[in-house]
Order: C-alpha cells, then sequence, then structure tokens
C-alpha cells in the first residue's frame, strides 16, 4: 500500500520537498555569508526580524522613481518615438528617472491649466474680446461697466441713471453690460469680471500647448533609454533583496544567523559550501505552521499549464496537491467545448503561428505557444465533432453533417457535461483516496465519490427528465454513510458521527450543485453558435446582388465573427478556468494558499 501510494505521490504530486535550514556565523562574516548564499541562488530567505535602514529605504526609494519613469516612457503616445541607442549619451540613470517625472508633474500641470483656461475661453465667447484693466481705468474716471444676466422680461427693472447694454441672450436670460457714471445697486445677478480678455486668455492656451509639445518631445528623446531604465531596476532589486537578507538576520551576541528553505536536492549544496565557509548549519524539517514556499517541478507537457497559473497568479499550498496535470487536460476540454467551433480553433491557431514567429525569439519559455496550439485543436476537434465551422446552420443547409451527430442534440450533449462533472468530481476525490490510504479518513472520500454519482443521475432526472435509476438510493445512502462514519474517525464514534453529520449538512448540496454547474459548457457554447449563426443569417437576407451588398455582407460576417473569437477566450477564463479553479480545487482540498519559491540569487 505504501508502494502505490508513493507512486502516486511522485507521478502526480511535483510540489519539490522542502528542507529549512539556518546557517550560524560571526556577526563580522554577515555580508560575505549573504553574498556567497546569493551566489547559490538555492535558498529561499525568510526574515528573523523585520528589515530596516536608510540603505533599504534609498533603495526602495530608487526603484520607486525607475518605476514611474518607466511607466511615463510606456505611454502609446510614445510607441512612434525612435528607439535608436547607437547615438544615445552616457547619462546618470537616476538624474534621468528624476528629470522624466518632473517633465511629466509639469506636463500635467500645463495640461490641468489649459483645460481651466478652455473653460475660461468658453465662458466668454460670447461676451467678446475686451480689456478688464481698460474698464478698470475708466472706473477711475467715474464711468462704471458691469457684466448682468437679466432676465429678458425684467430689463426694464434696471434702475435710472444705469444704461442697459445686451450683448447675448441665452435660455431666457439676457447677458447686459450696464453703463453708469456711479456704482448702483441693480438687483441682478452680476458675472464677475474676468482677469484677462479673451484674446489674451487665447494666446495664453497657445504659449501653454506649445510648452506641452516641447515637453513631449523631451519626454519622447528618453524612449531609447527605457531598456537601461529596466536593467538599472533589476539591479536595485537585486541589490536590495540581498540588503533585506542582511538586515533581516538575526544577531545573538557576536553570532548572527539567517534561515530560509531550499528544495531537498539541493541541500547538499549547501552543505559542501558551509563546510568550506565554516558554518554552522541547523537543517530541520518545516514545521506545520510554517510558510513554506512552493517549487513545482512537472514534466514539459504538463508545464504547458504553468501560463495558466502565472497569468491567474495561482499556487498551490505547500501540503496541497498539484493539480497541473488534470488542469491541463480538462482545462483543454472545456476549451474546445466552450469555443465549440472548427473555424475559430483555426484562427486561434493561426494567430498563435504568427505570433510566434513574430515574437517567438523574444520569449524565453515558449510553453504558452504550445498550450494554444493545443487549445486550438481541442476547439477545431469539438467543431469537427459537432459540424459546426463558423456557425453551424450553413452547414445543415448545404447538407454537410457532423462526424458525431448525438453531440448536437441538447438532451445529449447536457448529459455529457453533467457526466463530465461528476468525473472531473470523481478524479479529486480519488486523488485524496489514494493518498490518504490506509487511513480509514479514505472511505470518506469513497462516500463522496459514491454522492457525486448520485447527484450525476439526479441532475439527468431533474433537469432533462430522465428516469432515476433504481440503485441510485442505494449509492447516496452508502456514500452518506461512509462520510458520516469516517470524516472524522474518533475513539468516541459519537463525536465523529457528529461530526460526520455536520460535514454533509454543510456540503450535500454543494456536491449536486458542483455537478449541474458543469451545464455552463454546453449553455456558453451553445451562446456562441447561436451569435455565429445570427450574423451568418444577417449576411444571408442582405444578399449577393451588387457590389455594395457583397461589401455589407462581408462586413456583417467580419464584425460577427470577430466578436465570437475575442470573446470566446473570455468566456474560457470566466468558466473554463473556474470549473477548475473553484469547483474542482474545492474537492481536491485545494486552497491556492502557496506562495512561490524566491530564492536569494544573483
Amino acid at each position: 500500500m505504501k508502494f502505490f501510494k508513493d507512486k502516486i505521490a511522485g507521478k502526480f504530486h511535483m510540489i519539490v520537498p522542502m528542507k529549512k535550514v539556518t546557517v550560524i556565523v560571526l556577526d563580522k562574516d554577515a555580508d560575505s555569508t549573504v553574498l556567497s548564499l546569493r551566489g547559490l541562488g538555492v535558498l529561499h530567505v525568510e526574515h528573523a526580524q523585520k528589515p530596516q535602514g536608510e540603505d533599504i529605504v534609498n533603495l526602495k526609494d530608487n526603484i520607486a522613481l525607475i518605476n514611474s519613469a518607466v511607466e511615463i516612457l510606456s505611454s502609446k503616445e510614445f510607441y512612434s518615438a525612435s528607439v535608436a541607442s547607437v547615438h544615445k549619451k552616457i547619462i546618470d540613470l537616476g538624474l534621468a528617472a528624476r528629470h522624466v517625472i518632473d517633465l511629466q508633474k509639469r506636463r500635467e500641470q500645463l495640461e490641468e491649466y489649459s483645460h481651466t483656461l478652455l473653460e475660461k475661453i468658453a465662458q466668454l465667447k460670447n461676451w467678446g474680446d475686451f480689456s478688464p484693466s481698460d474698464i478698470e481705468e475708466l472706473s477711475k474716471k467715474n464711468i462704471y461697466l458691469r457684466f448682468y444676466e437679466i432676465p429678458l422680461n425684467q430689463i426694464r427693472r434696471v434702475p435710472e441713471g444705469v444704461i442697459p447694454k445686451q450683448i447675448f441672450a441665452q435660455g431666457g436670460i439676457a447677458h447686459c453690460v450696464l453703463i453708469s457714471r456711479k456704482k448702483v445697486e441693480v438687483p441682478f445677478k452680476e458675472a464677475a469680471l474676468p482677469k484677462a480678455g479673451l484674446n489674451a486668455l487665447r494666446q495664453r492656451l497657445n504659449e501653454d500647448r506649445q510648452a506641452i509639445e516641447r515637453i513631449k518631445n523631451e519626454l519622447g528623446g528618453f524612449v531609447c533609454y527605457c531598456q537601461d531604465f529596466l536593467r538599472r531596476k533589476k539591479s536595485l532589486e537585486a541589490e536590495l533583496e540581498c540588503r533585506e537578507a542582511l538586515r533581516g538576520m538575526g544577531k545573538e551576541g557576536a553570532l548572527a544567523y539567517i534561515a530560509g528553505f531550499l528544495p531537498q536536492d539541493k541541500l547538499e549544496t549547501v552543505l559542501a559550501q558551509g563546510k568550506k565557509e565554516k558554518w554552522g548549519l541547523l537543517v530541520d524539517e518545516p514545521s506545520e505552521e510554517e510558510e513554506v514556499p512552493v517549487l513545482i517541478r512537472n514534466p514539459r507537457w504538463i508545464s504547458l499549464i504553468s501560463p495558466i497559473f502565472k497569468f491567474l497568479e495561482i499556487l498551490p499550498g505547500y501540503r496541497e496537491l498539484d493539480i497541473s496535470l488534470p488542469f491541463l487536460i480538462f482545462f483543454s476540454i472545456f476549451f474546445g467545448m466552450l469555443i465549440g467551433d472548427a473555424g475559430y480553433g483555426l484562427c486561434y491557431a493561426l494567430l498563435t503561428f504568427f505570433v510566434q514567429r513574430k515574437y517567438g525569439h523574444k520569449i524565453k519559455n515558449p510553453s504558452a505557444f504550445y498550450l494554444f496550439y493545443i487549445l486550438s485543436f481541442c476547439a477545431v476537434s469539438f467543431g469537427l465533432l459537432t459540424g459546426t465551422f463558423f456557425g453551424q446552420e450553413w452547414l445543415v443547409k448545404l447538407g454537410i453533417k457532423p462526424l458525431v451527430p448525438a453531440l448536437t442534440d441538447q438532451h445529449n450533449i447536457q448529459a455529457v457535461c453533467f457526466f463530465i462533472g461528476a468525473m472531473h468530481l470523481t478524479i479529486a476525490h480519488a486523488w485524496r483516496l489514494a493518498l490518504k490510504m490506509p487511513s480509514l479518513e479514505a472511505l470518506a472520500d469513497l462516500g463522496w465519490i459514491l454522492v457525486l454519482w448520485t447527484s450525476f443521475f439526479l441532475a439527468k432526472t431533474l433537469v432533462l427528465g430522465d428516469s432515476f435509476p433504481y440503485f441510485g438510493k442505494w449509492l447516496l445512502v452508502s456514500g452518506l454513510t461512509l462520510v458520516i462514519l469516517f470524516s472524522s474517525p474518533n475513539r468516541n464514534i459519537l463525536k465523529g458521527v457528529a461530526q460526520g453529520l455536520g460535514i454533509v449538512a454543510l456540503s450535500l448540496m454543494n456536491n449536486f450543485t458542483d455537478v449541474v454547474s458543469y451545464v455552463r459548457l454546453f449553455a456558453v457554447g451553445l451562446a456562441g453558435v447561436a451569435i455565429a449563426d445570427a450574423f451568418n443569417s444577417m449576411a444571408a437576407l442582405v444578399g449577393h446582388k451588387g457590389i455594395l451588398a457583397i461589401i455589407v455582407s462581408v462586413f456583417i460576417l467580419g464584425i460577427g465573427h470577430t466578436l465570437g473569437i475575442v470573446l470566446g477566450p473570455v468566456s474560457v477564463l470566466v468558466h473554463g478556468v473556474r470549473l477548475n479553479v473553484l469547483e474542482f480545487s474545492g474537492h481536491a482540498n485545494v486552497t491556492w494558499s502557496g506562495n512561490a519559491y524566491k530564492p536569494l540569487k544573483e
């Protein structure tokens, strides 16, 4: 039994076992020890104390500075800027980053003020151009010009001695200049006198726009340094990691120590270096309470799924299952069913080929390309099985039959979805069962497998109207009995049964809903085919008589199928990923709580 369990763990559980190592040295040798460990590049450091110090603050500030500069220079408006580096000058990258940030701040200030100027110009446009200083001069000679907003039907209420001059009217309001020899109280709303005239504002706006353009051009001149900034950032981050490791070391009198985790197969490397450097080494197994970093090593063909994990930024916990293999298999199946169109699958394959030919030499890990080839193959395969190629109806009208006509029947395809759901979740519990053996707790997972298949038959009965099999109730009774008795085996039988009943109460309904949730594969796939058929029908209705009709038909087909090709992967991310990350992972007890193994290295 142990042999079988070890084979299961070795074949499918690819999370690398870790050792906890503590390196003890004299305090005076702390710097050289950290540098030596960085050279080895195998120790994932766990700080004994919070790393603090002026050097760390400065490094973080410099990294933030370069990040800001790169973010500014990565704007789309600089895509056309020359990045030729043949004649670029050697510059202080720190000063250059500060200059880029200062330029951007100045530009933002000018753009904000330009918006204010535009608002003022819009307000003054109808009043016409005048000089506020001239109005001030007239007031000194007892000639007062003031701006008022007066309802059209109340202009007559202007006091005597005041001459109203209407400039323009808008929305029942007359915008007037009131002229008088002395200041007179007027019972209407007065408009504030601007600080500058219309032409002066326009001139200032033009000057600001020219300044913004000069700043933009100057910023574009720094685009050629983006790669230098990124290299500098990488260097600073490596230095920061090293300084944090040093500042995070524990201190005990004249001794200093640094602790961390490393892969079990790298232990000899550290032991050999420790012997050479005369380190004190303490090697131990990680405790249950410790947050052990996760390193996954899979065969290359299983590692094809790793781009999805990186995109989602998820990792199983150290003591959880690595579900890379079932994730790869079922994610591919889900992709095929959710896209469900051989034409779309062919487009994905061609796009992948184009991107790989154009940019593949720049990418170190080509796993994503091969993953997309597999996914495209699955979409093409399911499309051929169901007779779907840029839609389905037009093939039916031409008399072209699918390879498996039964898959075009909604009843059958929904039954297939329920079967896939039950099988997928069964694998999760079967895996846990194998790893728990020979413990009695393994029987609880056998019980859940029986409950899952009861849920499968129940889903077919309630959703599809099929008859419930006579042995279904015995499946349910047997499954629940095993779950209740063996979920928490205890010397106190009543306590164990009570805990089992609690687990059943919380999880029984979830098993049924989890199986039923796989019907989304049918629903989303059907919606995609329906959209494709709808656009095909719209294009056919336009007709093919005349050049214009053909152009419009092609335009409709292009828009419709482009929409399907773009939205297809979105539906896969929403539904295909969910079934693996939530439903399957929940039954496999994978919480995705892992943190990645990041060793201190050069």
